[in-house]
């Protein structure tokens, strides 16, 4: 019955791009093709019933912000992107850009694409993503910048943060609950278990936490920790050095 409904999760997706593409590359209007990808990423999880639970809605802004989740599993950026306000442009690996289909389906969605392994690379799109946010486009991140098959929450990288403090727009932090189990690392499956989004409160500007940078990055970090059932990495970490 898991292969079953694993083959069903694949082929979910495997239509939901199919329609994706075809939309982003028809359609001249960029929001227009917000929405649809956003609808489209949604999709992936009804067409395969998957029971996906959000709490906290209130607590994300209508006007711009930057959203931060943990990041567990491939699914993570579709379900953020299926289920969040479609006006979120997310921020993915620059190795993205190597694969002239998805790079095509991403940008044409409105992603933005962050460089990891070249310096000049990395420095012109933290550019781009700066000035993204100076001009108020709501942002997604997962600072962690991977994910590793061991559970646990990594630390986290200090760009969203910078950005968000650039554009003067609050940190959301966002905990997705149960992608690992439904798509570990490595594995070639999905398992059909429940997903959840629990939206946290955000930080401001103005608020203690907002005036570093770092400060902001483990702000962040620790509320999304106090709601999510996964280790601190960092203390592991810690211990072994110690």
């Amino acid at each position: 019955m898991q292969v079953a409904w694993g083959l069903w999760g694949w082929l979910s997706l495997c239509l939901a791009v199919i329609f994706a593409l075809i939309a982003v590359l028809v359609i001249p209007s960029a929001p227009r093709r917000q929405k649809l990808a956003t609808w489209a990423c949604k999709m992936v999880f009804v067409l395969a019933g998957v029971d996906v639970r959000i709490t906290g809605m209130d607590n994300l802004p209508t006007d711009d912000c930057v959203v931060v989740a943990n990041h567990a599993s491939y699914l993570d950026g579709l379900l953020l992107k299926g289920y969040l306000p479609w006006r979120f442009n997310f921020v993915i690996k620059g190795e993205v850009r190597n694969f002239a289909p998805a790079h095509f389906l991403f940008r044409r969605s409105g992603a933005k694409f962050v460089e990891r392994t070249d310096v000049r690379g990395s420095t012109r799109d933290a550019r781009q993503i700066v000035k993204a946010a100076k001009s108020g486009e709501s942002l997604g991140f997962f600072p962690e910048g991977t994910f590793e098959a061991e559970p646990g929450l990594m630390r986290f990288r200090l760009g969203a943060f910078v950005a968000a403090r650039k554009g003067e727009m609050p940190v959301v932090p966002i905990a997705i609950g149960g992608s690992r189990d439904m798509l570990p690392a490595k594995a070639l499956l999905p398992r059909r278990v429940p997903l959840t989004i629990e939206i946290l409160p955000a930080i401001a500007p103005g608020d203690n936490e907002y005036t570093d940078s770092r400060e902001l990055a483990e702000a962040a970090r620790q509320r999304i920790l106090s709601v999510l059932d996964e280790p601190d990495l960092l203390d592991h970490e810690a211990a072994e050095d110690a």
